[in-house]
């Protein structure tokens, strides 16, 4: 049998979905994936089941409450976004603020915070070579980037650019940056 990416994505959140109904028939609450899955899974089953527009958005905002999710989920999922499949074709239903407006789990210590102490840091020249543009994650190992990219890359090794985790740096075609690198913690051999 052949999927497309379409019918592939579509299967992944049915199975964070039914891990979610699992985590709440065994009491606990859930975190962000496993909430947001349940919502968008319930969202493509009302469609599915011939649901207008309007009842699609319903069910997402009623399919999770705010007391089934973890503490800090509704103040980190502002908005879930899926495209469904309705009898007028494809449609990208938003909802906001689908667990409530909720208190961070998380506690912030006053001040600046400095990351990754005491660790070697270095930059380098790196140019793209290529005709596309090339994109390196935070945490992405350096040395192995993109082979389109030329710079050293033994003096990268072991080494990850030193940005905010989850963010990235771009290159378009021919563009040249200097970029602040940050050592692995351990052996640096990831």
């Amino acid at each position: 049998m052949h999927l497309g990416p379409t019918e592939e994505d579509r299967l992944r959140v049915f199975a964070a979905a039914e891990l979610a109904r699992r985590t709440l028939s065994r009491g606990l609450k859930l975190n962000a994936p496993e909430a947001i899955a349940l919502v968008v899974d319930e969202m493509h089953m009302a469609a599915r089941s011939g649901a207008s527009y309007e009842e699609v958005a319903t069910v997402g905002v009623d399919a999770v409450k705010p007391e089934q999710v973890m503490s800090g989920v509704a103040a980190i999922v502002g908005e879930i976004r899926a495209e469904v499949l309705l009898e007028e074709g494809t449609r990208l239903v938003v909802v906001t603020d689908p667990f409530g407006v909720g208190e961070s789990g998380m506690l912030h210590p006053e001040g600046d915070v400095e990351l990754a102490v005491g660790r070697e840091r270095q930059t380098l020249v790196v140019v793209n070579t290529s005709t596309r543009p090339v994109r390196v994650s935070s945490h992405y190992p350096f040395w192995r980037a993109n082979a389109k990219l030329e710079f050293d890359r033994e003096a990268a090794r072991g080494f990850r650019l030193d940005i905010p985790a989850g963010t990235s740096v771009r290159w378009a075609p021919g563009e040249t940056h200097e970029v602040a690198l940050v050592a692995y913690a351990g052996d640096g051999e990831r």
